[in-house]
């Protein structure tokens, strides 16, 4: 077999290989597809925005360019609230305990089977098990896919790297956990309406004044939130207002807890969490 028929053959089976992946990725895909047995929640309503006094445990406003990062205790949730109609309020978090587990956006997608983060989904650690429950959401359009803001990113868009931008501010915030660059990896920016059409990345209108997220910790965690612009923005100058983050106590989970029972992908999620913690 001379060198063109060896590079044919490897190409055949390459492409073999190839297909029999993307076979049986639509097979699991269908079969997660068909196991969910509870529709997920419609948008909430912006007036429940407010929340009774005594269940408030932190409340801080970050200015526009600027970070916050805090300490979370299972069982607590956490309000981004977009006070200034922000396009783009960056997310991360680690396990308190082992900061080594993160959250991680591939997981979140690949387990759920969807990059659509809403009212009534998830977010997965690098170890398969649930951080967060996204338990309110009047947005609903959140990106998954390309990630906070670089110096690259600002240089591209605004011509200036010297701006402010979410990596910088999630490196600094790692440092007052111990943490470093190499603790970090793809954020999920909140209030950032990207699709995916066509094989590339499209920014849809639905980002508006008075948005909120409230996210439920499942683990004692530590997070950090980045107010800076979503690089795909339509925003032609850098001047991001200040957002709100509050802290406060959430109510207690019953057996048929939407988030723990809507699909079979979260329940398995909640069983690694149920057995780390007894561990």
């Amino acid at each position: 077999m001379n060198a063109q028929q060896s590079k044919a053959k490897n190409s055949t089976h390459i492409a073999a290989m190839i297909a029999e992946n993307r076979k049986r990725y639509e097979e699991m895909k269908a079969a997660g597809s068909t196991v969910a047995p509870r529709a997920l929640p419609p948008p909430t309503p912006r007036s429940d925005a407010q929340l009774p006094l005594e269940n408030v445990r932190c409340r801080e406003a970050i200015p526009g360019g600027w970070y916050w990062t805090a300490r979370m205790r299972r069982g607590e949730a956490l309000r981004l609230l977009n006070s200034a109609g922000n396009p783009g309020l960056s997310f991360f978090a680690w396990n308190a305990n082992d900061p080594s587990e993160r959250y991680n956006s591939a997981d979140t997608i690949k387990i759920q089977w969807t990059s659509e983060m809403r009212k009534g989904r998830v977010l997965f650690s690098d170890m398969g098990r649930v951080l967060f429950s996204i338990i309110e959401d009047s947005c609903c359009g959140h990106d998954t896919i390309i990630g906070g803001s670089t110096r690259a990113s600002n240089l591209r868009k605004y011509g200036d790297a010297g701006l402010r931008s979410t990596r910088e501010n999630f490196i600094l915030a790692a440092g007052k956990h111990g943490l470093g660059g190499r603790d970090l990896a793809p954020a999920i920016p909140f209030f950032a309406p990207v699709s995916i059409v066509d094989g590339h990345a499209v920014w849809r209108d639905g980002v508006a004044l008075g948005d909120f997220v409230d996210l439920r910790a499942e683990l004692d965690t530590i997070v950090v939130v980045s107010n800076c612009p979503h690089p795909l923005a339509p925003d032609l100058t850098f001047e991001p207002g200040s957002v709100e983050v509050v802290i406060f106590e959430a109510p207690d989970p019953g057996d048929d807890d939407l988030w723990r029972t809507a699909t079979a992908e979260a329940a398995r999620g909640f069983e690694n969490n149920a057995t780390y913690l007894q561990g």
